[in-house]
């Protein structure tokens, strides 16, 4: 019973999630002198990077876009970090800025208490109050499952794309990818690099954009474009390169859709794919595109007009959704999982009510909520009277 739980009152927020985007605002708040307590379900620090990224993971985008707020990645790291420095550099963070977050503090329920103005935070061990709450849990909590018919009845090895750690153990059999994003898209490439046969599942139209274009990061030059020339012929020019580099990407199977990369992003929110291979081993053949997905049988998966084939193993790289409905009693965001005020101040909600890492915008979004959050917190803690609280070990001053 939650009524039997030992109560802690935390002087300044508290921070739901260890993962880039709860480091990232513990950083900030620490740089304007704010305590805070960081709760987090698992028992390490970025459990997503550690535990369900596959082992040749890189970043889609250069190292000075992924860096979070006050600390850079060594000189030595690659231009496109990969999982392991990545990693790395998150426990380095966390040691620079002494956060020391609860581990293996499932977060149960969180309400707030209109009448004096409090949240209340139940873990299993637990209540916490506060004055400011933290949502940095991220988008990618829960593995999406696709709505495919007979998916139940396939009878060979079916995971989801979160627990895929190498293509070694796929060697030499016939493995079909459903999801089509970077996350299909790598894990299709790493599979042929491990000798696999490998189908990728394209069910929707998709722009795919060179990772690299004119010697630069195809992001970068991206962000200087729309400084000087327009959405819609930025869009252009990027399509127009990635013609030029990629080729008619419409003859494999993979059709692009009216609206450009950008003006989709902005739109939807769907982010372009930026290859870093896969589109050449779908030219030579090595990795079959195939569509029109009807439903699973026992031993693959039947096509349009019935056409019938066979595999060995299914991934599903179908991407992940938030959990955050299911443990916080108030109304943060909308059914698609995304903050419901718009840019640019997704990142606040109501009655000192916080989301960190929700703007569909990666790390570099993460790190620009992050440092919005602690300016805004900052700005009433200075104006607010401190109060006194017991347990002052849960407290972290940091």
């Amino acid at each position: 019973m939650s009524s039997e739980l030992k109560c802690f009152w935390i002087l300044g927020p508290v921070i739901i999630g260890a993962g880039p985007s709860g480091l990232a605002a513990a950083a900030c708040l620490k740089q304007k002198g704010i305590p805070f307590l960081i709760l987090e379900k698992e028992s390490c620090l970025a459990s997503l990077w550690k535990l369900k990224t596959y082992e040749h993971l890189r970043l889609h985008l250069p190292k000075k876009f992924c860096e979070l707020p006050y600390m850079s990645f060594p000189q030595e790291v690659a231009v496109y970090p990969t999982k392991q420095h990545f990693i790395i550099y998150l426990e380095a963070y966390a040691k620079a800025f002494s956060i020391a977050p609860m581990f293996g503090q499932e977060v149960k329920s969180v309400t707030y208490d209109s009448y004096i103005g409090i949240w209340r935070i139940v873990t299993s061990e637990f209540i916490f109050v506060c004055r400011w709450l933290i949502v940095a849990t991220g988008e990618n909590a829960i593995p999406t499952i696709p709505d495919i018919s007979g998916l139940r009845d396939f009878q060979g090895k079916l995971l989801h794309s979160s627990n895929y750690m190498n293509g070694e153990e796929f060697k030499g059999s016939k493995v079909l990818v459903v999801g089509c994003g970077n996350s299909g898209m790598e894990l299709s490439l790493d599979l042929c690099n491990s000798g696999a046969q490998v189908s990728l599942v394209v069910r929707d139209k998709m722009h795919i954009l060179p990772r690299d274009m004119l010697g630069t990061s195809t992001f970068a030059l991206s962000i200087r474009l729309l400084k000087w020339f327009p959405l819609r012929l930025v869009d252009c020019f990027l399509i127009l390169c990635s013609l030029l580099i990629l080729g008619n990407t419409q003859r494999f199977g993979i059709i692009r859709p009216k609206a450009g990369p950008l003006e989709l992003k902005k739109a939807a929110g769907r982010t372009p794919v930026l290859d870093v291979g896969t589109i050449a081993k779908i030219k030579t053949g090595k990795i079959k595109v195939v569509r029109n997905i009807q439903r699973f049988v026992p031993r693959g998966a039947e096509f349009a007009g019935g056409k019938m084939e066979e595999y060995e193993s299914i991934i599903l790289a179908t991407g992940y959704r938030s959990n955050i409905a299911s443990w916080l009693k108030v109304d943060l965001c909308q059914k698609d999982n995304y903050p419901k005020n718009l840019n640019p101040n997704s990142w606040k909600g109501e009655y000192g009510l916080y989301s960190v890492g929700f703007t569909g915008e990666g790390l570099f979004g993460a790190s620009i909520d992050a440092r919005r959050v602690a300016e805004d917190i900052a700005s009433l803690w200075n104006a607010e009277t401190k109060h006194v609280y017991s347990e002052p070990d849960l407290c972290v001053y940091n």
